[in-house]
């Protein structure tokens, strides 16, 4: 059962602006990236549905959360229904996935959960929207420019975009995002290094987050 109702969960990325989102198949490597985080400053922590037995890792990880009342995992690379109820029984506070699936956005409402899906041009933006999606995922970002956020916020100005899929660690990066009217970021292995994890550097991950955080303040503090 999740935590955070979903406008919770969403007022909770609004305001921070980052998730973080990361896989790791040592339960212990991943408590550590979780604390790390959360000690930087963020909330909203996805774990990414990608290794082999990503679930059970997810399930500890969860229970490990239940001593971090203000963290909200949630679960990421989510594709179909199935998988998202496996997830969400086991304490996800929030689904994303790197496409929209209507059956795993139907879901989703139904148990009251957010959903964030992966979009890349305005028909599927506006499917997305049309299905209950408060929060599009902007994916890959990499492939895409910062200006084709203002683009689509010139016919669509509610639409609220998260690029994701490339976002790099960088203030000049990361402030021109939210300069376009990026809601949120969502970042990963630019925050969470695989050597950072490998050498136990968790107090790197922590100030990176909070780089990140205050760098995006910054921006918004702009658009205001």
């Amino acid at each position: 059962m999740a935590k955070s109702s979903r406008l919770m969960v969403a007022r909770n990325i609004l305001d921070i602006g980052l998730i973080p989102v990361f896989y790791n198949g040592d339960i212990e490597a991943a408590k550590n990236i979780v604390k790390a985080c959360h000690l930087g400053g963020v909330n909203t922590i996805e774990f990414t549905n990608r290794g082999t037995h990503a679930i059970d890792v997810f399930n500890e990880l969860s229970i490990f959360c239940e001593d971090l009342p203000k963290v909200l995992l949630g679960a990421g690379t989510i594709m179909d229904s199935s998988t998202a109820v496996q997830y969400i029984d086991a304490g996800a506070t929030f689904i994303v996935g790197p496409t929209f699936s209507s059956e795993v956005a139907k879901l989703c409402n139904r148990r009251r959960i957010l959903y964030i899906p992966g979009c890349q041009t305005p028909t599927e933006i506006s499917t997305a929207e049309e299905a209950g999606c408060d929060l599009i995922k902007l994916f890959p970002a990499s492939v895409l420019t910062p200006s084709f956020i203002k683009a689509i916020l010139g016919p669509m100005p509610l639409t609220q975009l998260i690029p994701s899929g490339g976002v790099r660690v960088e203030q000049k990066y990361i402030e021109e995002w939210i300069d376009m009217g990026a809601v949120a970021l969502n970042i990963g292995s630019e925050l969470i290094k695989k050597s950072y994890v490998e050498n136990r550097n968790f107090e790197t991950i922590t100030e990176n987050v909070r780089q990140c955080i205050k760098w995006i303040e910054e921006a918004k503090s702009r658009r205001r």
